[in-house]
């Protein structure tokens, strides 16, 4: 099929494009910026035309020769006049499909009964399902509540404000019902609905296995991220806009974005019509927050590729807000040696060879480890200059390594949080370039709290590490000249 989407860069569209393309459909995207699309690893394998779902002319050119279209739009972002210019796009959508002769309409709406005046977004978001359907073409509309995996507005809210907060007064629809249901599951439910050659008009009703109460949610997530309990007291007083002014405030959402998210989380959002179009057997809560969290930052901000197959992880795009917190520290030093001597020099790190001129500073943090309980500087490294994948380096274990190339290393020392230190050597036209990176994902208040107090010891000890691989890179590059 040749599949037009709507909305492909946004958290949804950019996870469904390269699940219909490994499906073998052709896929169209139209964007009102073309450019927006060129950060996407599936870029080149879909076409790509401008266009603006307000403008009816450019929809409908957009849409001439495909067979379904799938609308994953809205502009909750827009202010409070998204509902507007909710109801104006859609019914562009509905006039180019009639005209084009359109196989199928696909739409991602929200879950729940009609909602109240009360939530304006999820009042928008049913109006967007009628008007699609008023019209000639088949309409499906799968109607969705809090989609779990990084990057999703529901789930940053949530993991910011569980990590941040071991103590929470929160208004009372932290006790509203929710059925969260797994990003992948949206997906696999979304691509058989594209693919449906039936000429019927339905609602299909997703939710996961778990019926949880917003409460409920936090506390799995901090169970799943190592944290504490957390404390939550529900008050009557806070209204949506004083919620969405301090989500505003602890969390990095935006707060015009917040607080129509705010206001639909009042609304019980539950699957009360069971559907047996739904072909998935639905991810439980639990484990949709554990596939959420199993990224690495390292792996992520460096190489996007490799997140690739886990819809749940972040994507290139996403908002700078997704993925959760990680801080980083990275010190790019050029040099003229070979790529040869600069990967000899960093992978010897450790054991006998130490830490290149910085020793004291981390025999210090290994006695600290093991005072707590770690296993401090003792393991040493098995070889002086091989390193392996999985095996131990002092309180690191290697975690991925590309022989000539690049080395990472994982912390397993006691930290509140999770730490990475990584090397890699980049080819430039006057030589070469060491870049070092540490990243560090904290846990909670108490890693953020540590990481700020390690920042003095950080600018000594990282900048002066790299000089010194550096040094010794280009000393064994004279001595084998």
């Amino acid at each position: 099929m040749k599949i037009l989407v709507t909305g492909a860069t946004g958290y949804i569209g950019g996870r469904l494009v390269p699940r219909l393309l490994d499906s073998g459909h052709e896929v169209r995207c139209v964007v009102r910026n073309p450019q927006k699309l060129s950060l996407y690893p599936w870029r080149d394998r879909v076409e790509v035309v401008a266009g603006d779902l307000l403008d009816e002319r450019s929809i409908k050119d957009a849409m001439v020769g495909c067979d379904a279209a799938v609308y994953l739009v809205h502009s909750m972002a827009a202010g409070t006049d998204f509902a507007r210019l909710d109801r104006r796009a859609a019914a562009n959508l509905r006039t180019a499909a009639a005209d084009t002769g359109l196989g199928r309409i696909v739409y991602l709406g929200a879950l729940g009964d009609e909602p109240t005046a009360d939530s304006r977004h999820l009042s928008s978001r049913h109006e967007v399902g009628r008007i699609l359907a008023d019209g000639t073409t088949p309409v499906t509309e799968v109607q969705a509540a809090v989609i779990i995996g990084s990057g999703s507005l529901s789930f940053e809210m949530l993991r910011s404000l569980t990590e941040v907060l071991p103590v929470m007064v929160t208004p009372k629809w932290v006790r509203t019902r929710c059925q969260p249901v797994a990003v992948g599951d949206v997906l696999d439910i979304l691509r058989g609905a594209i693919e449906d050659r039936s000429t019927d008009t339905k609602v299909l009703q997703v939710g996961g296995p778990d019926v949880l109460s917003y409460e409920q949610m936090m506390q799995i997530y901090a169970e799943e991220a190592g944290l504490r309990h957390r404390i939550v007291i529900p008050v009557p007083l806070l209204t949506p806009w004083l919620s969405s002014w301090w989500i505003g405030l602890v969390t990095p959402l935006p707060p015009k974005v917040a607080r129509p998210l705010v206001e639909s989380l009042r609304t019980e959002v539950v699957v009360t019509a069971p559907q047996d179009l739904v072909p998935i057997d639905p991810t439980p809560f639990r484990i949709a927050v554990r596939r959420a969290l199993s990224r690495l930052p390292g792996g992520v901000i460096t190489r996007w590729s490799d997140a690739a197959s886990q819809p749940a992880a972040p994507e290139p795009t996403d908002p700078a807000w997704s993925g959760g917190t990680v801080f980083m520290d990275r010190q790019v030093m050029p040099t003229d040696t070979d790529a040869t001597h600069l990967y000899w020099a960093f992978s010897r790190i450790g054991g006998r060879a130490g830490y290149y001129g910085v020793d004291w500073a981390w025999r210090i943090r290994g006695m600290l480890d093991r005072l707590v309980g770690g296993v401090g500087l003792r393991r040493g490294r098995r070889h002086p200059t091989e390193a392996r994948i999985g095996e131990a380096i002092d309180f690191w274990r290697v975690e991925d390594v590309v022989p000539g190339q690049s080395l990472r290393l994982r912390a397993e020392m006691r930290l509140p949080g999770n730490a990475w230190l990584e090397w890699e050597i980049r080819d430039t036209e006057f030589g070469t370039d060491l870049i070092q990176t540490a990243w560090f994902r904290p846990r909670g208040l108490a890693g953020r709290i540590y990481w700020y107090l390690m920042l003095i010891p950080h600018r000594i000890v990282f900048p002066r590490m790299a000089h010194r691989i550096t040094a010794a890179a280009e000393e064994r590059g004279f001595a084998c000249r």
